[in-house]
């Protein structure tokens, strides 16, 4: 039931982020820095964590997981590091995840060729 429930919330979170597109006037980057944001706000008041407890990877997949990842990485940070790791924690919280995208992104541009238009 763990799987139906994760593609269930993932689901309609990329419906949610795709009405957006197609009824508002906002752009698709703001639209997602507005998920980041969002799982941040809802990390801070402590909704995020039972969400992700319930719906697993449909809720720490998409963007609003990176802002919940941002948003515990700097905590932990803060109460290990201090002040400092205010700067630190996020970046070090998804480092792994940054480091991927980096990695694959450079596989994929070197094994296809893209069509210029």
């Amino acid at each position: 039931m763990n799987y139906v429930w994760s593609f269930v919330i993932g689901g309609v979170l990329c419906v949610i982020g795709q009405i957006l597109i197609e009824r508002t006037r906002l752009t698709p980057a703001r639209i997602l820095v507005g998920y980041v944001v969002a799982g941040v706000f809802l990390s801070a008041v402590g909704f995020y964590e039972p969400f992700l407890k319930f719906a697993s990877s449909g809720a720490s997949v998409p963007l609003s997981g990176f802002g919940h990842l941002l948003a515990e990485g700097v905590r932990t940070a803060v109460r290990e590091d201090g002040l400092l790791g205010c700067l630190t924690g996020g970046l070090t919280a998804s480092s792994g995840g940054i480091a991927a995208a980096i990695v694959f992104s450079l596989l994929a541009s070197l094994l296809f060729k893209p069509k210029m238009k």
